[in-house]
């Protein structure tokens, strides 16, 4: 395998920057431009083919299983200079054993050397994406490799049932010295109900990663975009005391308590004559109503509070010049602002709570396909042995499906999707 280097911090002027070199070359390379290459860490001067300094760098030599990607990797912390990196840069990309690594390849050679699982490398992405506190505890708890213990323990006791049941095939003739049924349905059952809890925690975990979206509805003026200007902090959303100002969907992404939320500006809801109010209203509609939770800003005190239910909060426009029984909002004032973001976090954090472990759908369709076959397991269970080899074949396909999950199998074409979300020298 050919040895691979690139930059590992982000361009442009740093206090530091770090170029990786990772492969069996490594240290050949490192050994061409400085004296000696340390043991484990050391402070060298880097020069190039003529002997000219390039800098006074920190090298870190991490031995062969022991770096990231499993490989011999060479670390140069260099003064993050844009001229000193593309001195570097251009040095190593010189030496014939070397080539510029690819987006994600040393992520990808962590994968192959057994460094992560594919979980694991999901979760690193998710990190790196991360802009919220929930979104980056979500990502280390995966990247730590807790979805892959989870799958690890399904997998035992999913072979250790199987084993159990090919044991039964085997003594087809014979009596097996003990009734093996109540230790096979129990472990089977076991991981189903395991699978079907993760399976539900998906979704809120893929809006925890992606993010929530928070639509704002209501009349026409009844102050939707001057909360929306006063929750971003800036001018997001035209204001009018004309009605119909709002003709498209505004989206402003915040954090409100370490959660990810896209609040939604939509057209407010009346007949309009103009095709493309008509639009915007319509548009609206259907944002809200997929959208994970509905803030409904309402013109005049109704005569029935209406009932809240998951999805769904109701408060009076305008609170600077309308009062009733409901509580009040008013973007121009700020006044009901902290009572609305509680409300919208302590919603949100509903949803987020049933958060699994698994985040991708990826991992859901393996956790359903797992779940399906179980399921069949257990109904020819039922019949005592008589389709042991055929309850035998879908318990291989439960693990081939859970072995999935962190890459063991049939992944291959998903591989290219995933590094690609990477950025090169990671």
């Amino acid at each position: 395998m050919m040895t691979i280097f690139a930059l590992a911090t982000a361009r442009g002027r740093a206090g530091v920057a770090v170029i990786r070199i990772s492969g069996p070359d490594a240290v050949d390379a490192a050994s061409r431009i400085m004296v000696s290459v340390p043991d484990e860490r050391g402070v060298r001067r880097l020069f190039d083919g003529d002997g000219a300094t390039l800098d006074q760098a920190l090298v870190l030599h991490f031995s062969e299983g022991k770096s990231f990607t499993g490989e011999t990797v060479i670390e140069l912390h260099l003064h993050g200079s844009v001229a000193v990196v593309n001195a570097v840069l251009r040095v190593l990309g010189q030496n014939d054993k070397l080539r510029h690594a690819e987006a994600g390849e040393f992520t990808r050679r962590a994968l192959e050397s057994g460094q992560l699982d594919l979980a694991q490398v999901e979760g690193l992405a998710d990190l790196i994406d991360a802009e919220t506190e929930q979104q980056r505890k979500q990502a280390v708890r995966v990247f730590s490799g807790a979805l892959g213990k989870m799958v690890e323990d399904w997998r035992r006791d999913l072979i250790r049932a199987l084993a159990l049941l090919e044991a039964t095939i085997d003594f087809a003739d014979e009596e097996v010295p003990t009734d093996v049924t109540p230790e096979v349905l129990t472990l089977v059952a076991s991981v189903r109900g395991a699978l079907d809890r993760e399976v539900t925690g998906v979704k809120a975990a893929e809006r925890l990663r992606d993010g929530f979206e928070v639509a704002l509805i209501g009349p026409p003026n009844v102050g939707k975009s001057t909360l929306l200007n006063r929750l971003a902090g800036r001018d997001v959303a035209i204001t009018s005391e004309t009605a119909g100002t709002t003709r498209d969907v505004i989206e402003v992404r915040m954090d409100i308590d370490g959660l990810p939320v896209t609040l939604l500006d939509t057209a407010g809801r009346r007949d309009a004559s103009d095709m493309v109010e008509q639009i915007g209203v319509a548009r609206g509609v259907e944002r809200a109503q997929n959208a994970d939770l509905r803030v409904h800003m309402l013109d005049k005190d109704p005569e029935f509070i209406p009932d809240e239910g998951p999805d769904d909060i109701y408060c009076l426009g305008k609170a600077d010049i309308s009062y009733g029984r409901l509580e009040g909002v008013s973007g121009k004032t700020g006044a009901g602002i902290d009572w609305l973001i509680q409300k919208i976090s302590g919603r949100l954090s509903e949803k987020a709570a049933s958060v699994g472990t698994a985040i991708r759908e990826r991992h859901r369709v393996a956790m359903v396909m797992a779940i399906d076959e179980l399921d069949q397991v257990l109904g020819m269970l039922d019949d005592g042995f008589e389709l042991a080899e055929l309850t035998a074949a879908h318990m291989w396909s439960a693990i081939r499906a859970v072995d999935s999950i962190v890459g063991r199998v049939d992944v291959e074409d998903v591989l290219d999707e995933i590094f690609s979300s990477f950025c090169i020298g990671k």
